[in-house]
């Protein structure tokens, strides 16, 4: 009678068993599922974004960058920017800024070849000191030049680059903007994640929020002031990066694009820095 009981017991147990792990298994499956279609429409979002201004093959820009301390007190520095546009999404954007003034600054350049998951190629000319000096992967979280921009913000807008979630729907600045986490992919990051609002109407980023190490909200981007060029490319002309942890703040604001100017890859080699007047 007693090993009735006990099997009659165990055959309960089991079942029960049995059925919470169904269960879980229901409820797990259509997580996943939907952690899925979040990635996808994510990446899908991101990719529209990106690819909705390819085709420029080359650019040139020159701008103001504006930087401003806790105290609130300011300084100017003018400067350019060349792009050369990427071959394919599996290839990075090369590119070149160079400072003009002031006279503290004058001629001070950098030169970036971004990869995807790979360390970005970045060197760093300063005229003082006349060497060229190559950015460790280490030390791509650094701020440029003093200001709020780190060495990595100028080369990891590449698609690639993230995986992406779509978090949901929301408005920004009268504009319904979609809401993207994106996750570096890329060592040494000074990131963990970012999460971009991107409008619904010419799907441009309108906001970044990156977070730092801790995931504590690091520093806000703000792009504003689009403008289209020739061909559907559009173009931020403000973007202000404001660090909420030191109450530091740097703009950028850009006079206007010329496009296709046949720049080439031999604009873009390490040599070209001790040339730059």
């Amino acid at each position: 009678m007693l090993t009735k009981q006990h099997n009659t017991t165990s055959r309960t147990a089991i079942a029960a068993g049995l059925l919470i792990g169904l269960l879980a298994g229901l409820t797990h499956e259509p997580a996943t599922a939907q952690n899925t279609a979040a990635e996808d429409k994510g990446f899908e979002i991101a990719a529209r974004s990106d690819r909705s201004d390819t085709g420029f093959e080359s650019s040139e820009v020159t701008a103001v960058m504006t930087l401003t301390n806790a105290a609130g007190r300011t300084s100017t520095r003018e400067l350019y920017f060349k792009t050369l546009e990427r071959e394919n999404e599996d290839v990075g954007d090369k590119s070149l800024t160079v400072f003009e003034t002031p006279r503290d600054v004058q001629g001070t350049a950098l030169l970036s070849h971004a990869k995807i998951l790979e360390a970005d190629d970045q060197w760093l000319y300063l005229p003082a000191l006349k060497r060229v000096k190559r950015i460790s992967s280490a030390n791509k979280s650094g701020p440029f030049v003093g200001s709020e921009f780190a060495f990595e913000d100028f080369t990891s807008t590449e698609l690639n680059k993230y995986s992406y979630r779509y978090v949901g729907e929301d408005t920004f600045d009268g504009m319904t903007v979609d809401v993207v986490e994106r996750l570096p992919r890329y060592e040494n990051s000074g990131y963990t994640r970012q999460v971009s609002l991107v409008d619904q109407d010419v799907f441009q980023v309108r906001k970044i929020d990156f977070y730092d190490r801790k995931d504590s909200l690091l520093k806000t981007l703000t792009l504003s002031d689009y403008r289209e060029y020739e061909g559907g490319v559009w173009r931020p002309h403000l973007m202000s990066m404001e660090n909420h942890q030191t109450g530091k703040s740097t703009t950028i604001a850009y006079g206007d694009y010329a496009f296709k100017t046949g720049l080439a890859d031999k604009d873009f080699v390490k040599g070209i820095l001790k040339r730059i007047r």
